[in-house]
């Protein structure tokens, strides 16, 4: 299914038939019944609801609510007489992208620039742009058809969005930063803003840390900024988490390939590059120069360290902490990550500790009383 902005149709109305033929599904029941939109069950109001309930327990509820048309899982057993109809999907979780894209309800956007924007007169706005109030567009820069800048939005100068892109209120994209068609970026979420890059004149801390193996031999008596002058590229398909933020390069770009998806609060360092098709979940770090394979997946807090390689299809567990290189196909965990199969076995040995101190005094005492006995028997026959 592809982002987009907009509804694939402006639904008012869709039988079940229809629906069974867009989400590929098997129809029992009434397949001409009108359905209006999808809710909850415990949020059902009217005969014309189509409550998604793909939980078992979802069944108790049809007794007791209007709605007369549901999705439900394969399995699950409808009496008979309960439902005009219902739908049962081979994938009930991707029937619910489908089904929520159907019955959209898109943001409110006022057509056309509000007088209360700023829009540079170099800039150059494709057709059907929305730009809404308080909203910047700085000098050359370029927005494409269709995309919708939300209120509060800053673009800076020789920015280019493409077409059909989505930003919502409080959104900050960086000079010369490029974004790609039907990019999403939620609420104040800072693209392009500097990495966080300095060097000290002589070898610092850190420096003679790394060089010594733990023994710090320097002090940063000056931090000097080392400027950001690159930028970030975002490909097609992206989506970005609210709060999250994309530092632009030193020199090149800090690159999102097409299709990542980036959860809230997360952080894609300077020179950075994260493969296609991505899952980056909420409060992951990645640090600068890395390059995240194709289709990888970051857990919820992961962290990882400059300049490490991830390889294609590999997940990184919640908060694990990658100081080296992932090979692709991984499936890692812990601080510092590892195999999940080895930590598991670390945390079973773990639980195991305090039983085995036990055993392992028993076996002390157990001793020294042997040699205590030996020693008597060895006193009494000299």
């Amino acid at each position: 299914m592809t982002q987009s902005t907009q509804p694939r149709r402006a639904v008012q109305q869709i039988t079940l038939a229809e629906l069974a033929e867009e989400l590929d599904a098997t129809l029992v029941g009434d397949g001409s019944f009108v359905v209006t939109q999808l809710v909850h069950p415990r949020l059902s109001r009217s005969p014309q609801d189509l409550v998604y309930a793909v939980d078992p327990e979802a069944l108790a509820a049809f007794p007791h609510i209007p709605a007369q048309a549901a999705v439900i899982s394969e399995g699950m057993a409808v009496p008979d007489g309960l439902l005009k109809g219902y739908l049962i999907p081979k994938r009930p979780r991707y029937a619910l992208a489908i089904l929520l894209d159907v019955f959209d309800k898109p943001v409110h956007a006022e057509p056309g620039v509000h007088p209360s924007a700023v829009v540079h007169p170099s800039a150059q706005l494709g057709k059907n742009v929305s730009v809404g109030p308080l909203v910047y567009v700085g000098e050359g820069a370029r927005v494409g058809d269709e995309t919708i800048l939300m209120p509060h939005v800053t673009v800076g100068a020789q920015a280019q969005i493409g077409q059909k892109c989505l930003l919502h209120p409080g959104v900050r994209v960086g000079e010369r930063v490029v974004l790609g068609n039907r990019v999403i970026a939620n609420h104040n979420a800072s693209i392009g803003g500097d990495g966080f890059s300095f060097v000290t004149p002589e070898a610092g801390s850190i420096e003679t840390a790394r060089a010594t193996g733990g023994t710090i031999e320097a002090q940063n008596t000056e931090i000097v900024r080392i400027n950001s002058n690159g930028t970030v590229v975002i490909e097609d398909d992206v989506e970005i988490g609210s709060c999250a933020t994309i530092d632009r390069a030193t020199l090149g770009a800090t690159l999102i390939k097409k299709g990542t998806k980036i959860d809230n609060l997360v952080m894609v360092a300077h020179n950075s590059t994260v493969g296609e098709n991505c899952l980056i979940v909420s409060q992951v770090g990645i640090a600068g120069s890395c390059k995240i394979g194709n289709r990888v997946v970051l857990a919820g807090q992961a962290g990882i360290k400059d300049h490490a390689k991830i390889g294609d299809d590999a997940i990184v567990m919640a908060q694990a902490g990658v100081i080296w290189d992932v090979e692709p196909k991984s499936l890692v965990i812990g601080s510092p990550a590892q195999p999940q199969r080895e930590f598991f076995q670390q945390v079973s040995y773990l639980g195991k500790l305090k039983e085995m101190n036990k055993e392992l005094k028993a076996l002390k005492n157990r001793l020294a009383q042997l040699e205590t006995a030996q020693q008597e028997t060895v006193g009494a026959s000299s």
